[in-house]
């Protein structure tokens, strides 16, 4: 059946690429696209290419912007002392969504010496105080952040250090609530919580 439907088959495969597809939804989402509403696969197709060309990483914190320097770095609304390190652009969408967090960020995915530098002039420029690791919780996460506190003991600022590992729970999560009752320690969480996410 394959040999006469090359192309539909190449769909099938773009779909199935894509993170949590399998085969099956693969090729309903294709089917649907080709016979029940070619409209919807053309929009995909223009959203896409607009994306694409669009969409790049801001300047400062290396977070998916249409603009050299994200909203979120511009905004003066928000406390420029407080840094939440992530490790990928997804996380600051969780975040965000939780509205429990006002501070600002930096997307550091990897130890590359040139994100290193602008981690370190962006601490420096802001006068950063509080930095938050919203790390998912690991022993490879906990080297390489204890690999980054080593780079950024010497820059001669206090800093107050404390891995905000619950923010990254949200994926699981509903509300910060139910984050916090996770924890065995409640009354500890909590206190954890408006001392370094909340203002």
């Amino acid at each position: 059946m394959k040999k006469g439907l090359t192309k539909f088959y190449e769909l099938v495969e773009s779909f199935e690429a894509l993170p949590t597809i399998g085969r099956k939804s693969a090729l309903r989402l294709a089917y649907y696209i080709i016979s029940e509403n070619s409209y919807v696969g053309i929009k995909i197709a223009h959203s896409i290419e607009n994306a694409l060309k669009h969409i790049k990483k801001c300047i400062k914190c290396h977070c998916i912007s249409e603009n050299e320097i994200c909203e979120i770095c511009l905004d003066t609304n928000r406390n420029q002392h407080h840094l939440a390190i992530v490790q990928n652009a997804r996380d600051i969408f969780i975040i965000e969504e939780s509205r429990q967090f006002n501070g600002k960020y930096f997307v550091l995915n990897k130890l590359d010496n040139k994100l290193l530098t602008d981690l370190i002039l962006l601490i420096q420029d802001r006068e950063v105080t509080d930095i938050l690791f919203a790390f998912t919780p690991s022993l490879a996460n906990d080297a390489f952040i204890l690999h980054i506190e080593e780079k950024l003991k010497n820059l001669g600022h206090r800093f107050y250090r404390k891995r905000a590992e619950f923010i990254v729970l949200a994926r699981k999560f509903k509300n910060i609530k139910d984050i916090v009752e996770s924890f065995e320690n409640e009354k500890v969480a909590r206190e954890f919580l408006v001392r370094n996410i909340k203002g």
